[in-house]
């Protein structure tokens, strides 16, 4: 009944397999348990890795080479058996011990997706690490009725149900270059297709917080995907929040005004968002100048 499928990549994934392999288990479904290893780097990890492989209707395999981000969930959903199919990002853990039957509650209508959500853990971590963990708990770790306002762009693939059917007609873009955003462009796709994005409160945790200045470098390159997709008008100027404002800049005919302004700000707005106290208001000028200095 359910397909359980992990992509990692230089990460240890035992006790999510176990603590969802369990879950599956104590459901007393039909399940599978798929994890692809895309090519990962360290063997360390491919040995720790191994024990999955020792758990019923569990699999870990490495792949040969990297494929990147949207072929890995695609390869993963060929290899599927069952109808419904469970995407978890590597770096979660199920916030509770009922992700797996709160999801089960909501696979018995139409073909659709189901977003479970995310949580961060409350406590603060290093201050070399703030900039992720403000970002994700004011942006990301939303309620189901937060997220239904915005129904498609609120959507990520870190944890989340859909129906093979679904995936069929709409899979990850595996033309796009591996940098970030293509689970916006899937979202965007699905909305085209109009099929149906249903928001629950059944959250995982995300766990692989990088330090500030790793998140920064990554969200420079989502801004450099972001710019890919709009150019190659993959997705429309108004979707997402940075292209759409770097839009109106434009009309106005001030870009070379915001170009300049974003060159000496730069510097200032790295020192806030490295530091303790980062501020989200300084991180979205940062990431719209960073945008429209991309634009020549």
């Amino acid at each position: 009944m359910l397909s359980v499928l992990i992509p990692t990549y230089n990460y240890n994934i035992v006790p999510l397999v176990t603590a969802v392999q369990q879950q599956c288990s104590d459901a007393g479904i039909p399940y599978e348990i798929i994890t692809l290893d895309d090519a990962s780097t360290n063997t360390a990890i491919h040995t720790d890795n191994q024990a999955i492989n020792q758990l019923p209707n569990c699999s870990y395999n490495i792949l040969p080479v990297n494929i990147g981000r949207s072929a890995i969930r695609n390869l993963l959903a060929k290899k599927a058996q069952y109808s419904w199919m469970l995407f978890l990002d590597a770096d979660t853990l199920p916030a509770d011990n009922n992700l797996v039957k709160n999801y089960l509650q909501h696979l018995k209508g139409e073909p659709e997706v189901i977003y479970g959500g995310i949580l961060y853990q409350p406590e603060k971590p290093a201050a070399t690490e703030i900039l992720r963990w403000v970002y994700g708990n004011e942006r990301e770790a939303l309620p189901a009725d937060k997220r239904t306002e915005n129904p498609y762009i609120s959507l990520l693939t870190l944890n989340f149900c859909i129906h093979k059917d679904v995936f069929t007609a709409v899979q990850f873009n595996e033309s796009i270059p591996n940098l970030r955003h293509e689970d916006t462009l899937f979202s965007y796709d699905l909305s085209r297709a109009k099929i149906p994005v249903t928001h629950i409160n059944n959250p995982v945790y995300h766990l692989g917080l990088e330090s500030s200045e790793v998140f920064l470098k990554k969200s420079e390159e989502a801004v450099v995907g972001l710019k890919y997709l709009t150019d190659h008008n993959l997705l429309p100027a108004d979707y997402v929040r940075i292209a759409k404002a770097y839009n109106s800049l434009k009309k106005k005919h001030i870009l070379p005004i915001f170009k300049i302004w974003h060159y000496i700000s730069a510097p200032l707005f790295k020192t806030n968002l490295l530091g303790s106290k980062p501020n989200l208001f300084i991180f979205d000028l940062y990431r719209l100048g960073y945008f429209c200095s991309l634009n020549n």
